[in-house]
């Protein structure tokens, strides 16, 4: 019988960097690769990615990075990853397309890789595993679940799912396929957690379908949606609304643009061409303000927010909000973005243009609730149950609804990211046993920011920066010129010039020591005056600013 294993670098006791990791036979088996995005906490780091660093070590018993979609949270680590794992990665067509999109905006050369375009039909033998998929309902076309077929049962990993059987039927689910799954062995189900405190209504539909309508009937001139660019679903609905309206469609967003682009080649996307319009930028003559316009302003994250300020405040260049226009919040805040969202709304209403929000409730059929995640067990009949994608308190949820369906404690296994579950005759878990970091991103450097970096970031958001600058003459030993001191988010220096003479007075009491000594040692010259500055700085303001010493060896002749 096989020997197998589970563990995740990201996507347990957390929202977002999913990417898990089945070991068969020492056969390493990955499911999808995704980033998270930080919260405010976290200065200047733009995205997070799972530390997938103790992988390189064992890369050569990777068979492939397998994913189920689309989504940044999915396979956003990829351009990152294939840059020190080079191994075979398989999607369907279309997040296929995506991942291409983003390899090459990372700078990556497609030809170098090994991209394998799958259906829900394939089966990817390796050994005695074999690897089959079926097509789930989610936000954003051709999402699969992933089964991974061995000796001791299949196990199956749902992914991002719900059952709503009222989109397109390229969204839809195949039961059939999942029912196949069912007739056999299920060793293991990996279930999303995410929507499972969410109690769903079977006309949540019909009510965002109303209040769409609504919102474009009543509304008098141009009207705004914000829109996150992969939420595919919803961009159609909209598009859909507008048309059955007569009205003007201009999408906004560089991001969404090239998904757009994408989903329209493969048919995902359906948007009439004398519908779709470009607006031109603001001038005397153009103020794109015609009222049959429904723009989209589309981007990840805190884009269609940060957007929407611009407009308000008259410093975009296609759009400037104004009292006739119809703003529609379709983007419910994402964990990091809160205070930037609430701060929208609060700039917004000031416009005086007429604002909707839709209730988040609304917005948060894209995860499977709980109704949703006991049909799929129900139907799967799994013996062990894993809920993975979501924090701690969402897999806590997943465990006492199977405990409603009849499953025992030890027959589901709430993780921490780095903990290992062995399948053997009784399943254990050993905590701790892979290390599961995270690696920060900043700009697009990978790994350059530690604790340390973000410490400094900390005090700088705080207490700001202190430089100081000198010239001192080596051979004379003395100092050259005046002293000049920069300060960045310290004080204000009009107001506050005898604590920056005194700041200059303890500096030459320090420079004493080091001025009288026979050869003066740089470096203990410069520590010496930040450790000073810092005690007196303390002492008068109790503040830490950042202190930076440049001093400069300068001989005059």
């Amino acid at each position: 019988m096989s020997q197998i294993r589970f563990f995740a670098l990201g996507g347990l006791a957390e929202n977002g960097k999913n990417m898990f990791v089945i070991e068969v036979d020492n056969d390493l088996f990955i499911l999808d690769a995704g980033i998270k995005y930080p919260g405010s906490e976290l200065f200047g780091v733009d995205e997070i990615v799972p530390d997938y660093k103790m992988l390189i070590r064992v890369k050569n018993r990777i068979k492939g990075i397998f994913l189920s979609h689309a989504h940044e949270d999915h396979i956003a680590a990829l351009s990152h990853i294939l840059k020190d794992i080079n191994v075979p990665v398989y999607a369907t067509n279309f997040t296929m397309e995506i991942v291409k999109d983003n390899l090459k905006e990372a700078g990556l050369k497609l030809e170098d890789y090994t991209l394998n375009v799958i259906s829900q039909n394939n089966i990817i033998k390796f050994g005695n595993v074999r690897i089959t998929f079926f097509n789930t309902t989610h936000s954003i076309p051709e999402s699969v679940g992933i089964a991974i077929q061995t000796t001791k049962g299949n196990i199956v990993y749902t992914s991002d799912f719900t059952f709503d059987q009222s989109g397109d039927i390229k969204y839809q689910t195949d039961f059939a396929k999942i029912n196949q799954l069912a007739e056999k062995n299920v060793l293991a189900l990996l279930i999303e957690s995410i929507g499972a405190n969410d109690v769903r209504t079977s006309n949540m539909q019909l009510e965002l379908d109303h209040k769409l309508n609504s919102v474009f009937s009543n509304a008098e001139g141009r009207i705004l949606v914000s829109l996150f660019s992969s939420d595919l679903q919803k961009i159609q609905r909209i598009i859909d609304i507008a048309i059955e309206h007569n009205k003007k469609i201009a999408i906004i967003g560089r991001k969404a643009q090239r998904i757009v682009d994408i989903a329209i080649n493969e048919g995902y996307l359906n948007i009439p061409e004398a519908s779709l319009i470009n607006l031109k930028f603001i001038d005397d003559k153009n103020k794109n303000d015609d009222k049959n316009i429904v723009a989209l302003i589309t981007g990840n994250r805190h884009e269609p927010f940060y957007m929407i300020q611009r407009m308000c405040k008259r410093s975009d260049r296609l759009i400037h909000i104004n009292d006739r226009d119809t703003v529609l919040i379709m983007t419910a805040p994402v964990p990091g973005t809160e205070k930037m969202a609430a701060r929208t709304l609060d700039i917004l209403f000031r416009s005086d243009a007429k604002v909707e929000v839709v209730n988040p409730r609304l917005l948060s059929l894209n995860h499977a609730s709980s109704d949703e995640i006991k049909m799929m067990i129900n139907m799967l009949k799994p013996q062990y149950i894993i809920p993975v994608i979501g924090e701690f308190r969402h897999q806590y949820r997943v465990r006492k609804l199977a405990n409603g369906l009849g499953y025992s404690d030890d027959r589901i296994f709430n993780m921490d990211n780095g903990d290992v579950l062995t399948f053997a005759d009784e399943p254990f878990v050993s905590k701790g046993e892979i290390g599961a970091g995270e690696i920060l991103i900043d700009g697009t450097a990978v790994g350059d920011v530690n604790d340390y970096v973000l410490r400094d970031r900390e005090i700088l958001a705080e207490d700001g920066a202190l430089i100081i600058v000198a010239h001192v003459n080596p051979r004379k030993k003395e100092i050259v010129g005046d002293v000049e001191i920069v300060t960045k988010g310290f004080v204000y220096i009009k107001e506050a010039e005898e604590l920056l003479n005194q700041i200059k007075e303890t500096f030459l009491e320090t420079s004493k020591d080091h001025l009288n000594n026979k050869y003066i040692n740089w470096n203990d010259f410069k520590k010496d005056v930040r450790n000073d500055l810092a005690k007196f700085i303390y002492t008068e303001t109790r503040r830490n600013p950042i202190i930076i010493p440049v001093i400069v060896s300068t001989e005059i002749k």
